[in-house]
């Protein structure tokens, strides 16, 4: 059986402020023609459809067309759990319509799907992170572990608040959970599991959100179902396998580059060829870059402009940092940005300047003139028009220091 592994879409997401939903419906516009082209029979989607809680309109329209075409009305079955990004509830609203198209949607690790007609397929059997699919001439056991988070984990296991259980560390508990389910699998089915955790040593992202300061909601390799011919995780942003593992389990990574820091590797889904009788193979299918994520380092704002005007009709995102001796005036960043309006931030690398601390020099500058340095200084980040406005507004200003004005 061919299944096709990915993740961590993160549906309505910005990037400084700008939207990514244009790459977003390509991204998934390509994910569909490899699903086709490779004729996979099953779809696993390991969390973070959306990237907040309350995701825009537009997001969950392009989640519904693209579950909606990777289930090719029910001939394919998918499977999509809950990420720390997502709204369980909100995420599995649509679980009645869904399972016309053959979309399995679930939120929480104590998420149980309904037996019965699932598309052209079927749910043959159904317990609490426990799916057995009939698909054509195979069944198929799905582990499911949407992201468990304390609370969530103590939602599914009940009330410990008075046992000695709730005293295990969130790795034994996790791994408590995966030997109850992989118990499920039997030697005539072909046996997944499914799940959006951080395992230990895994390569992060500055993209991923932390699931916990200091590290404590981590997953120890050796916690994973061994007995499992796959384990397809999400949360990573970096497509890699699980270190110190002997077992197939992947993270798909992010399908586009969601900061600076994911610009050196490339992006990728997994076709994963399962057989019951031999070793499972997993192929890594390369993705488009969809408008990637650079960052231009000039000397000076004439190189700046120069490098703004030659890929001006590029599709990329830029961050710009200039080597000057000055703050660079809002003219000069007008023009940068008017040649380029993809520029995420411009970063003046501000060199050493002697007698910087003249008070004579303070006299003749304004307020907001100082304030803008002051930021730019502690920031390295040129601030906005709308953040000087606000800046203005509690300063009693507007746009220009009065009171320098009238001395």
């Amino acid at each position: 059986m061919k299944i096709l592994h990915t993740s961590d879409w993160h549906l309505g997401k910005y990037l400084e402020n700008q939207s990514r939903l244009d790459e977003q419906k390509e991204i998934m516009e390509d994910i569909i023609q490899i699903a086709d082209e490779n004729q996979v029979e099953l779809v696993i989607v390991a969390g973070d459809v959306y990237d907040n809680s309350n995701p825009p309109a537009m997001a969950e329209r392009l989640l519904y067309r693209t579950l909606k075409a990777l289930g090719k009305n029910g001939e394919r079955p998918v499977v999509v759990i809950a990420g720390n990004h997502d709204n369980p509830e909100r995420l599995t609203a649509s679980t009645p319509l869904a399972y016309e198209h053959g979309v399995i949607l679930l939120g929480n690790p104590d998420s149980k799907a309904q037996k019965g007609r699932i598309g052209r397929h079927e749910i043959v059997e159904a317990e609490k992170g426990h799916i057995e699919l009939k698909i054509n001439d195979e069944n198929v056991i799905i582990s499911t572990l949407p992201y468990p988070s304390e609370q969530r984990l103590n939602e599914a296991l009940g009330d410990l608040s008075d046992d000695k259980e709730l005293q295990k560390n969130y790795s034994d508990r996790v791994g408590d959970i995966f030997d109850r389910l992989s118990s499920k699998y039997r030697e005539d089915t072909i046996n997944i599991c499914a799940s959006h955790i951080f395992v230990l040593g895994g390569e992060t992202s500055d993209s991923e959100r932390v699931l916990k300061v200091g590290g404590g909601l981590t997953v120890d390799g050796n916690k994973l179902p061994a007995r499992a011919h796959y384990v397809a995780l999400g949360h990573l942003h970096k497509p890699q396998r699980v270190k110190n593992s002997n077992i197939k389990a992947y993270y798909s990574g992010s399908p586009l580059q969601y900061s600076r820091s994911e610009i050196g590797y490339s992006k990728c889904v997994y076709i994963v060829q399962v057989n019951r009788n031999k070793e499972t193979k997993v192929e890594e299918v390369l993705l488009k870059n969809r408008k990637p994520i650079e960052v231009w380092k000039c000397k000076g704002v004439e190189e700046a402009v120069e490098i703004c005007e030659k890929n001006k009709e590029r599709s990329v995102w830029a961050y710009l940092e200039i080597e000057t001796d000055k703050v660079l005036g809002q003219s000069e960043i007008k023009t940068i940005k008017k040649l380029k309006p993809d520029i995420l931030s411009i970063v003046p690398i501000i060199k050493e300047i002697e007698n910087e601390d003249d008070p004579e020099d303070f006299k003749e500058k304004s307020m907001m003139e100082l304030f803008r340095e002051f930021y730019i200084n502690k920031t390295k980040i040129e601030p906005t028009d709308e953040f000087m406005e606000l800046f203005a507004e509690i300063a009693g200003e507007e746009g220009e220091d009065d009171e320098t004005k009238n001395t």
